[in-house]
């Protein structure tokens, strides 16, 4: 049988006032982008992606992670207001008229909504294709708020309820188990015939179909601070989501040993020299109480492992009574003999790194964490990003949550 040409198309517009060049800014470690797109090419039933955007640093992120972006989309469909459909539109009489690509199904994936539940493209496309009555599919969750209970300020100030129930009265007064159940779109996905989008001349049509997800993963980006709730959330490594790279781990079930890197874990990765060569580093006192809380509420034990050869090192893991491991060129031959001298096993350890040369050590542990300001190819590497940067809290953040979970009854 010929396989039905599915399409996934990803608006992401370069224009954004809430969070500038918010499509491409890091998530846990990757562009906003990369998950969409990795969402709809882990798909089995997608046959094309294409990224429809106005913004060739967009473009080029969008190819870097494996999405086509054949057209540039045009400014007067790249406004603040710009609805979805002419964005559609545009795009399929685009593909249609140059490639002569006529798609049966279309795929919406918004980069927004980066939190993707494993299966739920393809949950969503078998709907559609299963009921050729439909027009299309739509994610929706339970509404939070019940609209039966919302209301309006009409032109002369007062409230008029913007939904009644027949036969009950003042259904805004009425407890929630006698109001018709409510969802909400929560912008997932969207599955739609192309017939829905150019005959019908809308992104749904008439018969929908819906998805219901779980309410956890309705995330919406859209202000800074869905952005760091959002992104605390994935790196809790606790949601069955795709991810652009590995599958983040949880923290183990034990944890027996901490290990972290100094430059640029313990401190900020900077170094002051003077005349003389004598090298001085910063380091911050938080980081400094979290180790000792840690001491005094768990039975974890922490270790430094250092490529530094500088008494500075030693200096300040002295006054932070943690053994320390320095002049170590191989981290992963130093982290194998530690853990087998200490008879545990590697998937109760715990590593924080935030350098090229601790990567090789991320997946021989249980858990493995890297600063915000580590570099990238580490915060891909590595189970969660903290959010705290190194020299900054990232060793602090590391001990309240080992203390969380790990602490004395």
């Amino acid at each position: 049988m010929k396989q039905t040409e599915i399409l996934t198309l990803i608006p992401a517009r370069g224009n954004s006032k809430s969070i500038p060049k918010k499509n491409i800014q890091e998530f846990a470690g990757y562009p906003l982008i990369a998950y969409s797109i990795t969402a709809a090419l882990r798909s089995k039933y997608v046959t094309r992606v294409v990224v429809s955007t106005d913004n060739e640093e967009i473009a080029s992120v969008s190819r870097e992670f494996g999405a086509e972006t054949p057209f540039s989309r045009p400014e007067e469909f790249s406004r603040d207001d710009t609805m979805d459909f002419p964005v559609f539109e545009h795009a399929l009489h685009w593909l249609e008229e140059n490639e002569k690509y006529r798609p049966e199904v279309v795929v919406q994936l918004r980069p927004t909504s980066p939190v993707i539940p494993i299966g739920l493209i393809d949950d969503a496309i078998e709907g559609l294709l299963n009921h050729p009555e439909a027009d299309s599919v739509r994610c929706v969750v339970p509404s939070d708020q019940n609209p039966y209970k919302m209301w309006h300020i009409d032109p002369n100030g007062n409230l008029k309820p913007i939904l009644k129930v027949e036969g009950l009265l003042e259904s805004y007064n009425a407890p929630r188990q006698k109001l018709p159940k409510t969802y909400w779109q929560t912008g997932h996905v969207d599955v739609i015939r192309r017939d829905t989008l150019l005959k019908k001349h809308s992104m749904s049509g008439d018969m929908i179909l819906p998805i219901l997800i779980d309410p956890k993963y309705a995330i919406d980006i859209d202000t800074p601070l869905d952005w760091i709730r959002a992104e605390r959330l994935v790196n809790e490594g606790l949601l069955d989501m795709i991810y652009p790279g590995k599958q983040s781990r949880a923290l183990p079930e034990k944890v027996k040993l901490l290990v972290l890197d100094f430059d640029g874990v313990l401190t900020d990765n900077r170094v002051w020299v003077d005349q003389d060569g004598m090298e001085t580093i910063a380091a911050s006192r938080s980081d400094g109480m979290g180790l000792e809380l840690l001491r005094e509420k768990t039975e974890i034990e922490v270790v430094v492992i250092s490529k530094e050869t500088n008494p500075v090192v030693a200096a300040r893991c002295k006054k932070l009574k943690i053994p320390v491991f320095q002049s170590v060129a191989q981290k992963e031959i130093a982290l194998r003999e530690l853990v087998n001298k200490k008879n545990i096993n590697f998937s109760d350890v715990v590593y924080v790194g935030n350098d090229i040369n601790d990567i090789d050590c991320f997946p021989l542990v249980g858990f493995a964490a890297a600063p915000q300001d580590a570099y990238i190819s580490v915060k891909r590497s590595a189970d969660i990003v903290l959010e705290h940067s190194g020299g900054f809290g990232a060793v602090r953040e590391i001990c309240e949550m080992l203390i969380k979970k790990y602490s004395y009854q």
